[in-house]
């Protein structure tokens, strides 16, 4: 049996629909980078946990609700690291889409200082009914 890398294991405790309860888990200065230059009123850096709750009312606003994460794969990269790659699903200006994301975690005395939301904006895929990506 193998186990998690710590910094891993602190992510899997992070429940990004109820950051609510997860106030134990974020250092008192943590910032959430944000960049996508096709939405410039969401990019940005955010402070503290409140900052990032701001952040995905957002998104969640822009995206009538329907923004989803999909985590694809999880890499500890150091002793301060954490990537992530995702898959977000969203229903964006009347369309659904589909796009990948890295973000990467840095995480300090076990605690969530530090993360960079970056999405792939240049191969965004468009789901038909089907649901099958067309680009």
């Amino acid at each position: 049996m193998t186990t998690d890398h710590p910094n891993i294991s602190v992510l899997k405790k992070l429940d990004l629909r109820d950051l609510g309860s997860a106030e134990n888990l974020f250092s008192q200065d943590f910032v959430w980078h944000y960049f996508n230059t096709e939405l410039p009123d969401l990019e940005g850096d955010y402070h503290g946990l409140d900052g990032l709750k701001s952040f995905f009312r957002k998104l969640a606003g822009k995206t009538a609700g329907t923004f989803n994460v999909e985590p694809l794969s999880i890499t500890a990269m150091g002793d301060e690291f954490v990537i992530v790659h995702v898959r977000d699903t969203m229903t964006l200006d009347a369309q659904s889409v589909a796009l990948d994301a890295v973000v990467v975690w840095r995480i300090v005395e076990g605690l969530i200082a530090e993360a960079w939301d970056i999405p792939a904006i240049n191969t965004v895929s468009v789901l038909g009914s089907s649901d099958t990506p067309k680009r």
